[in-house]
């Protein structure tokens, strides 16, 4: 991984191919494309994170507030890379909104 801290979203989504790729055994990622409950298993990690989230703005938490954001955002690519799609979809449309 790269030490900018800019590129982090780019590492992490390329982590989650590989994972994707490979399916090592002992990791969550892997779990989750081959999860029983297929797509459903990230779905509702999105909407507890997302409840997570809300909680720790609610209650001014930074520290935690971060990181659920991080979590919804880790679930997000997850979902991203299982429906075929990358960043750089996220990208495009982000761009469009501009």
């Amino acid at each position: 991984m790269s030490d900018d801290t800019d590129d982090v979203i780019d590492d992490v989504f390329a982590v989650i191919e590989d994972r994707k790729a490979n399916l090592p055994e002992d990791s969550y990622t892997t779990s989750l494309f081959t999860h029983e409950k297929g797509e459903n298993a990230v779905l509702e990690k999105l909407g507890e994170e997302s409840t997570e989230l809300i909680l720790a703005a609610k209650d001014d938490d930074r520290e935690e507030l971060a990181h659920e954001a991080a979590d919804i955002v880790y679930h997000m690519l997850v979902l991203l890379s299982m429906k075929e799609m990358d960043l750089a979809d996220l990208r495009a449309e982000l761009a469009e909104r501009r």
